[in-house]
């Protein structure tokens, strides 16, 4: 089902007014680590956190091509905001999973949120009757303050295996939590993405309820062509637009700051040395190319999972090699900027910082991975690729 055009508008009205709230608080997002409770609230009553959910569970469904559009608004105001929609929006599609009771239940708080985290090697769940016992440690939890329930993927161990054997993460389910009962731990003590607040969490030995565990490979209740797309692959092509827009932000503040700037030991504005010039132009025709290459690659998949409910690997591949190039694109725009602001860029008062700093932890993110390279080179020379995609 295609979002109806009124409805698109609203959310494009609405995330660019609520994107103006953003920028104004991007400086408290920063020191305090996270968005701000009431920022956060207003975003959550507006719906911005459903946007791909299913309508069945009071969600937008948006069109993904869309939801990208969306997010790349907030992503030019602040690199936090804009990955914590994206995270907080991708994992949501796992409503479509996990029991529909289950899902009724967390959803039915307006502002409920979940987030995930990848598990540690202490992560195991034993199963137990009705359910089962849970103890590890999960780390890189974005939106973990704002979050009310915590989802903890975790391999699960065998009957009769030893306490400390390793697991296989083949047969891991997601064990979901309220936030109450687990431990944050404030591990995220960084430079970039500071107002993520991508904590950490931990559990010693907490009964879990079958009811509130699934498959993360399940099949879906729900037909929409959202939930047919690899999750892998939306939180790729979302990080990347994430990516794209604090790129495009560092370009902006550039451009405008060379109509002023003289740099030392010269008389000329900025922009008007060769140098300078070149480098706008390449930088310009980097983010542009990029930027075109995840549009064109993620409407491709849109298209694919709409009209055939199914996707190719050449229509996978591409969006995974999309998404690679994009993120790594954006680096290299903003480490342009950065250099183009010369000393004042490393002052804490100067924005390019931020910007710098938020797209270097970008770029270490698996979904930046260099090896997504290596799969998408295996697939164009015809032999089998491997690699998550």
């Amino acid at each position: 089902m295609t979002t109806a055009p009124h409805e698109v508008a609203h959310y494009f009205d609405t995330a660019r007014r609520l994107a103006g709230r953003v920028a104004a608080n991007a400086d408290l997002t920063d020191q305090e680590r996270q968005l701000p409770p009431d920022l956060v609230g207003e975003i959550a009553d507006e719906g911005f956190f459903r946007l791909l959910m299913p309508r069945s569970l009071n969600g937008a469904e948006l069109d993904h091509p869309e939801f990208l559009k969306i997010l790349e608004i907030f992503a030019a105001v602040d690199g936090s905001v804009g990955w914590c929609l994206n995270q907080n929006n991708v994992f949501a599609t796992n409503c479509v999973r996990m029991p529909e009771q289950t899902a009724q239940r967390i959803w039915k708080e307006r502002r409920a949120v979940v987030t995930n985290g990848p598990p540690t090697a202490s992560a195991r769940a034993t199963p137990v009757a009705g359910g089962y016992r849970l103890r590890g440690k999960w780390n890189f939890s974005s939106g973990s303050p704002h979050a009310t329930w915590l989802a903890a993927l975790t391999p699960v161990a065998l009957p009769g295996m030893p306490v400390d054997a390793p697991l296989d993460r083949d047969s891991a389910r997601v064990l979901l939590i309220p936030k109450e009962n687990a431990r944050i731990l404030d591990l995220w003590q960084v430079n970039g993405l500071r107002g993520t607040g991508s904590f950490s969490f931990a559990v010693d030995d907490l009964f879990v309820p079958s009811d509130y565990t699934y498959d993360p490979n399940g099949e879906s209740r729900e037909p929409g062509a959202i939930y047919v797309i690899p999750r892998t692959l939306l939180f790729a092509a979302g990080f990347s637009t994430v990516a794209l827009g604090v790129a495009r932000a560092s370009l902006d503040y550039v451009i405008s700051l060379s109509a002023s700037k003289v740099p030392g030991r010269t008389k000329t504005l900025l922009r008007d040395q060769a140098t300078t010039q070149r480098l706008i132009g390449e930088s310009e025709a980097v983010w542009r190319s990029a930027k075109a290459f995840l549009r064109e690659s993620a409407n491709r998949v849109w298209e694919g999972a709409c009209k055939n409910h199914a996707l190719t690997t050449d229509e996978r591949i591409q969006l995974r090699l999309a998404s690679t190039f994009g993120i790594r694109s954006a680096a290299q725009v903003v480490d342009t900027a950065y250099g183009l602001c010369a000393s004042s860029a490393i002052f804490a008062s100067n924005p390019i910082q931020r910007k710098f700093q938020d797209i270097h932890v970008i770029t270490q993110h698996i979904q930046g991975s260099f090896a997504h390279y290596e799969t998408a080179g295996q697939h164009y020379l015809g032999l089998e690729p491997e690699g998550v995609f």
